[in-house]
């Protein structure tokens, strides 16, 4: 009979000396993960969705990029392209740790790199630990998928509007992302 491979601990992980040079690393299901780091045309629409949400956001939590998150707790340690945390979840986080579950609205910009197989899979696994929306945006075909907890994915593209039922206000046009 085989053995299999040990799994590597978010604890384990952090203690590697990683992420040097053009790569990063992540843990995901207690392996690490070997990712090219992004080019300047990707962080800047990082930085576009960002400013976009946070005026939206104001005072309900905070949005980041690259923000890391530990969807399963012990053998999971990853970074969200553009991510929003409710200020509660926020304040709980221990400050010499990480956040604990996905954050409620992750969104992932497709890099020539990614496939759609593992973008709906990180969907899948954000969902099922806290997450609540789950974007894939598509700049080369100007489009932007939500994903519900319940697994229903819609399409927006052009003058559609994003809703945005966390921010309890107004959604976000898909044409003020690709500007």
């Amino acid at each position: 009979m085989a053995t299999l491979p040990a799994l590597m601990t978010v604890e384990q992980f952090q203690e590697l000396p990683l992420d040097r040079g053009p790569v990063m690393h992540e843990l995901h299901h207690g392996e690490v993960v070997t990712l090219t780091r992004p080019k300047a045309k990707h962080y800047r629409l990082q930085k576009r969705l960002e400013r976009l949400l946070e005026t939206r956001a104001g005072d309900l939590g905070v949005v980041g990029i690259e923000m890391p998150f530990r969807a399963v707790p012990q053998f999971d340690l990853r970074a969200a392209d553009v991510a929003f945390v409710s200020q509660e979840r926020w304040d709980a986080i221990d400050l010499e740790a990480n956040l604990r579950g996905a954050p409620e609205l992750v969104i992932e910009i497709k890099s020539a790199s990614n496939t759609w197989a593992e973008l709906r899979e990180r969907a899948s696994l954000c969902l099922a630990n806290g997450c609540q929306d789950f974007w894939i945006v598509d700049e080369k075909a100007r489009t932007i998928t939500a994903i519900a907890p319940d697994g229903k994915a819609v399409k927006y593209s052009g003058t559609d509007c994003i809703p945005l039922p966390l921010f309890g206000g107004d959604g976000l046009r898909v044409a003020d992302v690709f500007k």
